[in-house]
């Protein structure tokens, strides 16, 4: 597909809905990581709009029992990327999405600072969709195209950056799969 970023740092085309949950990088030239995660809401459900609502502070936690724990939460991405391959933007890359949370990369921590952040919706015992990988791919090889910092070694998952804590994108994710399709770009 023939996207773009723009200079505020929005991808084109893509779905725009902003999210409160960020604040300035403290180096706005330094985005040099992606995170990879995965979410789905309610727990192993598909197609829903929780995910937007939550990352817009709008979800109903009183709505299901699994919300409770999510109560109070201010979370964020850049990207939400759904089944059918339809892309969200909810932060800016020029600004720090909150997605990693307490985290660590290559010696460095609060990887929110140097990263962008890509959800992927599933779990991590899903299968990710063909349609999913390959938007993900072509959205990669924009950002590795526009940020000289990122390259494909420097995209890895939350489970990478928050061992211990965090399990996604998980064992259904095929590394593989994804690195042979960025091989395939030109």
């Amino acid at each position: 597909m023939n996207r773009t970023i723009t200079p505020a740092g929005w991808l084109v085309p893509a779905r725009r809905i902003l999210s409160p949950n960020f604040n300035a990088r403290p180096d706005p030239d330094d985005i040099s990581l992606v995170v990879l995660h995965n979410i789905s809401l309610p727990p192993g459900q598909f197609g829903g709009r929780d995910v937007h609502r939550l990352f817009t502070n709008t979800l109903d936690c009183s709505s299901c029992e699994a919300y409770a724990a999510l109560r109070g939460v201010c979370v964020s991405a850049h990207l939400f990327i759904d089944r059918a391959g339809e892309v969200t933007q909810f932060v800016p890359f020029s600004l720090r999405a909150w997605h990693a949370g307490v985290s660590s990369y290559d010696g460095r921590d609060n990887c929110n600072d140097f990263s962008i952040g890509i959800e992927l919706e599933g779990t991590d015992t899903t299968p990710y969709t063909d349609r999913q990988y390959r938007v993900l791919a072509d959205v990669l090889h924009h950002l590795l195209s526009h940020y000289p910092r990122l390259n494909a070694g420097r995209i890895t998952g939350h489970s990478d950056v928050a061992p211990g804590r965090k399990t996604d994108p998980g064992p259904a994710f095929d590394w593989q799969r994804l690195h042979q399709l960025l091989g395939e770009r030109p």
